[in-house]
Formats: structure tokens, sequence, C-alpha cells
């Protein structure tokens, strides 16, 4: 199995990294993406990421934008020249609209183009973090066109949305929502949908399930969600695994 989305790089790890790396690969998660975050995130999200030997992305949240487009997108796109050839960088991302952060929308919208120009023009799919703004985020990508589509992170909308994406070349990130009853909607849309247009992630530490009692969220608790995919879709949890699992790799090419 894979994260697809891990930010093991953040300081909720820096007390017992080794011991949830460990936890993580004795359940069976052998390998996860760090997804990027901003400028001042790179150099400890690469440091993590070569000691460890993981997967990578490189990209500028939507909540961190710099404040200097240009110089951002600069940073970003040297970046992302120097690194292109090693194996493990597998996607542009994190990136995105996300409305709950209206104050910066002018430079989340320039980030976000300037980042799936460069995921085109690299050749690789992008990591997409997308809240109350699909509309907006599907007319981006619909503009764009990227041959190599990507993820919807963390999604949690209809089957309508979901076909949306899966249209324009994205699969659809399930992580720890899909443990709370109450989120109906995004249930009945993995009920619903083909296993082919889903691939696994937690959003460690964030979005830690409702059942579990450690309040940050961790690799290892990626096996609980294939659990309640057999369950809600009625097939073993060895198919979904190995299903989810050759999606992620088709994807990310691993």
């Amino acid at each position: 199995m894979i994260d697809t989305h891990a930010h093991l790089d953040f300081a909720e790890f820096d007390l017992d990294r080794d011991t949830v790396v460990q936890r993580m690969h004795s359940v069976g998660v052998n390998n996860l993406i760090i997804p990027g975050m901003s400028p001042q995130h790179w150099h400890k999200q690469l440091a993590v990421a070569a000691q460890y030997q993981t997967y990578f992305a490189l990209g500028i949240h939507p909540w961190f934008c710099p404040e200097n487009v240009d110089a951002g997108i600069l940073a970003l796109t040297s970046k992302v020249a120097a690194l292109l050839e090693c194996p493990r960088f597998v996607a542009i991302g994190e990136c995105g609209l996300d409305k709950l952060y209206s104050a910066t929308w002018p430079q989340q919208l320039a980030f976000f183009e300037a980042q799936l120009t460069l995921a085109k023009s690299v050749n690789l799919p992008v990591i997409i973090h997308s809240v109350k703004a699909h509309s907006e985020v599907l007319a981006c990508l619909k503009k764009y066109q990227l041959p190599r589509g990507g993820v919807i992170h963390a999604f949690s909308g209809s089957v309508e949305i979901a076909q949306e994406y899966i249209k324009l070349g994205f699969k659809l990130g399930i992580g720890g929502l899909i443990m709370n009853p109450n989120a109906k909607k995004l249930l009945k849309t993995v009920t619903e949908l083909p296993l082919e247009h889903l691939i696994l992630e937690t959003d460690s530490p964030a979005m830690t399930p409702i059942n579990v009692t450690e309040k940050r969220n961790q690799p290892a608790n990626l096996v609980l969600f294939i659990d309640k995919i057999a369950t809600l879709q009625k097939k073993s949890s060895v198919l979904i695994s190995e299903h989810l699992m050759s999606n992620a790799m088709q994807l990310f090419d691993l």
C-alpha cells in the first residue's frame, strides 16, 4: 500500500518520526508521497523524503501563497528543474484553490494556473486542494487539459462532481472522512464509483479518522480506509488494497 498524501515533514512528527514510519511499514504501508507546501517548507520536506526514501511532490499550497507571485513561481520553477531527474519526484502540488482563505484569492488563482502550466510542461500529475471551489478548479482544469491528470485531494463531494473530475483524467483521494457516518455524500460517492477512480491518502497529521483516539493522524491508519471501502463496495479488503495500489502506481508512475 502507499499513502499518496502524508505530511511526514510536519513538526507533529519531529519527536517520533522513526516510530511512525516503522508502524506504517508494520501494517503494510510501504511508502508515501510528501506533498510540497511552500518555498519555506521545501528544505525540510526534501530532507525528510531523502532520509526515508519516500516519494515527494513540489508545489505551493493555497494557504501559503507568497505575497510576491512572480518570485514564488520562479522559485518553484527553479526547484522543479533542479529535481526533475530524481525518481522520487512524482507530482506537482499540493496546489489549488480554497475559498475559506478568500483574502488571498487573486494569488491563489495565479499560483494555481502557474502550477498547472508547469505540470503540463514537465509532464507530471498534480495534487489538487479544492475547498468550496469545485467550479473554479474544474474551469482551470478544462482550460489546461493536463495529459497526466492528477488527484483531487481529500475529495468529499457528490457523484456528479466526481464524474466531472474523472472526465478530465483525475482520480479522487479518499481519506479519513470516509470513517465519518455523517459524510453521507462521500459515502454514496465511494459506494457507487468504480474502484479505478480512487486512491488512498491520510493527509497525516490532519484529518484524523473519527474512530481513532489519537488526535494526530498517521500513515498506518490507511488500513482502516481499505476495510471501510471494502464494506461499502461489498468486496474483499485484499481486492480493494491491490486495486487502489495499482491506481496510485499508474497515476504517479511509481
